[in-house]
């Protein structure tokens, strides 16, 4: 039953869109499924280390990082409205957005995540409450630090399929600047999202 639940709650958190996933759609629409999913890698390595963090550490340990992680979520949030404000400038001006790399697709990805304190903050407060007293601590941890990891890189990787599917309609528009347009909202949604994170 408290599988179960973790499970549920975790697909809870996985599902709602946030600038990991915003950010993975966006790189998927405007670029394609191989670009999409280079995010997916990059956010999903980042998030190996969060989970490290809010599953190894001490409750005070944990705190006291995403206290210093709040300052890092103001430099991911300017990225994200720099990448917004490029792709609409380079629409409303009828310039191509230049593609990234294989490995700028990654870094956007893992920069991204690792400014969202929302991962360390929300395992910090929900996995221990998974953990039976009576068996081991760290067994426990790494298998659903696992199992939420797994299912954070297979719900990402499903937004980087079916997002990739949009861009062959946004380019089919009479208006070229469509991809451009959608991108770069898309983007500032994602910063904006990202700004709201831990304000609370």
């Amino acid at each position: 039953m408290e599988l179960a639940l973790f499970v549920l709650v975790s697909l809870g958190l996985i599902i709602v869109p946030g600038p990991n996933v915003i950010v993975i759609i966006t790189t998927s629409v405007v670029h394609g499924r191989s670009r999409g999913l280079q995010t997916v890698a990059g956010t999903s390595a980042a998030m190996i280390i969060q989970l490290m963090v809010a599953a190894l550490g001490t409750a005070w340990f944990v705190m006291a990082i995403s206290e210093g992680l709040r300052w890092l979520k103001w430099l991911g949030v300017a990225y994200l409205l720099y990448l917004g404000f490029r792709h609409l400038k380079a629409s409303l001006q009828r310039v191509a957005a230049t593609p990234p790399t294989a490995l700028g697709s990654f870094n956007r990805g893992f920069w991204v995540s690792l400014t969202n304190p929302k991962t360390i903050l929300f395992f910090g407060a929900f996995l221990p409450q998974f953990v039976s007293p009576g068996q081991s601590y760290l067994a426990q941890v790494a298998v659903l630090s696992s199992l939420f990891w797994v299912m954070a890189v297979t719900l990402d990787s499903l937004y980087a399929l079916l997002s990739s599917k949009i861009a062959s309609k946004l380019k089919s528009l009479p208006d070229s600047r469509a991809t451009g347009l959608f991108s770069g909202g898309l983007y500032l949604g994602a910063g904006a999202a990202l700004a709201t994170v831990g304000q609370d």
